[in-house]
């Protein structure tokens, strides 16, 4: 019985044929100590038939096709080719091996062509790739490392699903900025503070918050200039007229030293570039919580953008949170107080970055280990669900922060909550029901469109028709004007000549 071995190569197919082969009794590893010597091998093993692929885009479909064990068009013409005919009713003469064995299964129900992949075979395919490049004559050298380094490229980029909208990187970066950002502002507004407090320090107690300080003093320059001219523009600064007056009085009664007009230049400046950093803050802010809900929704409505972001950032990448189990999850950012504890034998922290949250915050002193527990179990499934699921949606997390909101109630009140399996599937029933009713919309907004393109269809024919049956009225009327002219000259004709007959 002929066995033939189908390869495929970075460059296309190659179909080998082996003689006198006997797999019954053959050992493994004489096999495996033949394969290497070219001489021995190439006896064995001959090529029958070689198909190239077209280009690097035809390559990794056909490549594409096989590791999912699927038969491709070119490969059934490839192998009806050049294999021998097999006949209805009679079983085949011959076998074919290959690597893959899902694709043997699908070509054996396509052909009918009996396909084999053990270890005899796979030894043989071995020494196939390890001599291909003696097989094929026409092969350069280099060519064939080239072609195998462009289609693994190729190939891992089109299994990696890469997804712009969700690299979480960009939270990573985000949040690590917010964090820089916030020192440096509260260190520079309290340079502001030191700075114009020589000219006008009443204004300290006045405004407490470091933004409204900085445009204050921004706004006012000089106190001795203050006046009650001031007092609406310092109003909608402050929003209270009341704090208004107050700087404006004490501006007038102020203890403070003159400054120089280059000494109040350079404190206006300092204090413009504080506000520019504030503004920017905000604006980082915002970018934030934008690229929370498009990589990780669930996370960001279960705990909030900038805790959720703090768990990001300190495991790395979402995909490193989301295998982090919860009892891991429950104690990041407290590893230096876990160690600790682990060397002098102490408790062990109860939180990491989720003593941010708000519900740990609402929690009892003796219930906030118990909700911490509780409260990083479902940010381990809403990660999860983020990570991996296809579609954004902040469904999960909403339902989760329910049922955290539930289990602060029983602590406090012992109020039953719902298990996670019945909130899970209502969920699932809602997102189900919503998808449905979008795709009824979408088959309603075609029904109409179409609805409207045939009344359009009907309309414009009705208006063609009216404007043919016009034109053939008018055409007929013209017809029946020139032939009563042409009866009108034929009598004048006979009248002429039965006159002229007459005379």
């Amino acid at each position: 019985m002929a066995t033939y071995l189908l390869y495929e190569s970075s460059s296309g197919y190659g179909l080998f044929e082996a003689h006198g082969l006997d797999e019954i009794g053959q050992n493994t590893e004489a096999v495996r100590s033949s394969v290497s010597d070219l001489s021995r091998f190439g006896r064995v093993v001959q090529l029958t038939a070689f198909h190239p692929f077209e280009s690097a885009l035809d390559a990794l479909n056909q490549v594409n096709a096989v590791s999912e064990g699927v038969m491709t068009d070119e490969l059934r013409s490839f192998l009806e080719l050049n294999l021998p005919k097999v006949k209805e009713g009679k079983k085949a003469k011959f076998s074919l091996g290959m690597a893959e064995p899902k694709l043997g299964s699908h070509i054996f129900e396509a052909t009918k062509i009996p396909c084999q992949s053990n270890e005899f075979i796979l030894e043989l395919l071995r020494g196939v790739r390890q001599h291909f490049d003696r097989f094929i004559k026409d092969l350069k050298a280099g060519d064939l490392e080239k072609s195998q380094l462009g289609l693994a490229h190729s190939y891992s980029r089109a299994k990696v699903k890469f997804n712009v909208n969700r690299v979480d990187n960009m939270v990573i970066q985000a949040i690590f900025l917010l964090d820089t950002l916030d020192k440096d502002i509260n260190s520079f507004a309290m340079r502001v503070r030191e700075w114009y407090s020589w000219h006008f320090p009443e204004l300290v107690k006045i405004v407490n918050d470091n933004y409204l300080y900085a445009r204050v003093s921004k706004m006012i320059e000089d106190k001795s200039k203050l006046t009650e001219d001031h007092i609406p523009m310092l109003t909608e600064v402050l929003g209270d007229e009341d704090k208004a007056k107050e700087v404006v009085e004490a501006g007038k009664a102020s203890m403070g030293q003159d400054l120089s007009p280059i000494d109040l230049i350079n404190v206006q400046t300092f204090a413009q570039r504080v506000m520019d950093l504030a503004d920017y803050r905000k604006k980082l802010y915002d970018y934030l919580v934008a690229k929370m809900g498009d990589i990780a929704p669930n996370l960001a409505a279960l705990i909030g953008e900038m805790v959720g972001a703090r768990l990001i950032s300190h495991a790395g990448s979402l995909t490193n949170l989301a295998k982090c189990p919860s009892s891991t999850l429950q104690i990041l950012g407290a590893e230096k107080a876990l160690f600790r504890a682990l060397k002098t034998r102490g408790n062990t922290p109860k939180y990491g970055l989720i003593f941010h949250s708000s519900f740990i915050g609402r929690a009892s002193a003796k219930n906030k280990g118990r909700i911490a527990r509780y409260l990083a179990n479902k940010c381990s499934i809403a990660s999860r669900i983020d990570c991996f699921a296809d579609g954004a949606t902040t469904a999960f997390g909403e339902k989760l922060r329910e049922q955290v909101e539930e289990r602060l109630d029983f602590y406090d009140k012992g109020v039953a909550p719902r298990k996670n399996v019945d909130v899970m599937k209502e969920v699932i029933e809602n997102l189900q029901n919503k998808d449905e009713e979008m795709k009824e919309a979408v088959e309603e907004d075609k029904s109409e469109k179409k609805k409207k393109k045939e009344k359009r269809k009907m309309e414009t024919a009705d208006e063609n028709e009216k404007s043919e049956k016009k034109k053939k009225k008018s055409k007929a009327g013209g017809d029946d004007a020139t032939d009563d002219g042409h009866s009108k000259s034929k009598k004048k004709k006979k009248k002429s000549k039965s006159e002229d007959d007459d005379e």
